[in-house]
């Protein structure tokens, strides 16, 4: 079988003149191979510098579709987005006479368009991935609208959680993050941490309001106490800056790493004992499951799915409500926290991270997915 993934990950060419994506996609891609005996992915080629996170196809059996990169703040911006549909409509229906099955990666700006073209003008057999917020109650227009759409058409539809009022075609699928080799070192990482040298936190994602760090960077000012050892901020964005320069005034020592590659950000999490996401919105984040692999305990936002899988001081801590009084209070529980309650928590999550393997996830799409159709 041939499947074509339809989505807006952004690829480059590297210094090495190799098509490079963002890591996570490219990587379940990569593992998709198991399923499916060839892959095309249509989707945007950006003239940028390649970021660290970005890696490179490990068979030529996967081929890249390039899509013109468009949007922007301006008028005429918007306008070269109207005007490039033709194009991507084109490629998108090429595309499909190639292959038995597409997987559409919404939400994003091109769904606006695409869903209703998949819905009402081709047959092919396929199925949607919606990473978002399933129940974001304020979600942006674009975005509330492909949900609108994908819960009044027919394919499958896989979603993070699960919900009362979900359709028939919604199903909740956890999205996959972990290797074999993964599994293997979380094994020994926490058998080896304890509590014995002082705590050291991350966080992972994009460095901006959004996604909390704000928040954390507030509560850290408050923080009075020589048990925080190093707190680690993975990512980037427009504010580092900002950011690092307001890091430099805190007790707390903190290291800001930008982006980093999958093997690095590993080694971060076997050094962390939490990892704290205070976002205001998510779907699920891979990180998550990543981290709790390696023994880090989530410190999350309750939004989303995400208190469908973290129980306040059960196996982590939810951030209700999000602010940083909230978080500064969790800080203080963590300094306190007894090795017997933190070894039961990195087991517990441990064996929860199965689900977030990429052999679970090909096993379900295999059994829910493909033979249903």
């Amino acid at each position: 079988m041939k499947l074509a993934v339809l989505s807006h990950t952004e690829h480059f060419i590297n210094a090495q003149g190799e098509i490079v994506g963002w890591g996570p996609t490219v990587t379940e891609l990569n593992y998709l191979l198991n399923v499916f005996e060839e892959i095309y992915h249509v989707a945007v080629l950006s003239d940028d510098e390649a970021p660290k996170s970005a890696l490179p196809y490990i068979s030529n059996k996967i081929h890249f579709v390039p899509l013109k990169k468009v949007g922007g703040p301006t008028l005429s911006s918007k306008i070269n987005i109207i005007s490039q549909i033709p194009d991507v409509i084109k490629k998108v229906h090429s595309t499909l006479e190639l292959v038995d099955y597409f997987q559409f990666r919404a939400p994003t700006g091109m769904g606006v368009y695409l869903i209703p073209y998949l819905t009402l003008f081709s047959r092919k057999k396929g199925w949607f991935k919606y990473a978002g917020n399933w129940e974001q109650k304020k979600a942006p227009v674009a975005f509330a609208f492909q949900r609108w759409l994908l819960k009044n058409q027919h394919r499958k539809v896989t979603i993070n959680g699960q919900w009362d009022d979900q359709p028939s075609q919604c199903i909740s699928f956890e999205n996959p993050c972990l290797t074999t080799q993964y599994r293997e070192e979380g094994t020994f990482v926490i058998k080896d941490k304890s509590l014995e040298r002082k705590l050291n936190f991350c966080f992972v994602g994009a460095l901006n309001e959004g996604k909390g760090v704000d928040v954390i960077l507030t509560a850290l000012e408050k923080i009075d106490s020589n048990r925080i050892g190093t707190f680690y901020f993975i990512g980037g964005g427009e504010q580092r800056p900002q950011y690092e320069a307001q890091g430099t005034t805190l007790n707390v020592t903190t290291k800001f790493e930008g982006f980093l590659p999958k093997e690095q950000i590993n080694e971060v999490y076997k050094q962390c004992h939490f990892i704290v996401l205070p976002s205001k919105n998510e779907g699920f984040p891979k990180v998550i499951g990543e981290a709790m692999n390696y023994g880090c305990i989530p410190i999350v936002s309750d939004v989303s799915c995400i208190g469908q899988y973290i129980v306040d001081k059960k196996n982590g801590y939810l951030i209700a409500p999000l602010n940083a009084a909230t978080l500064l209070s969790i800080f203080e529980s963590c300094m306190d926290i007894e090795a017997p309650l933190f070894q039961e928590m990195m087991v517990a999550n441990y064996q929860m991270s199965e689900k977030f393997t990429y052999d679970y996830y090909n096993k379900q799409l295999s059994a829910k997915i493909v033979t249903l159709e």
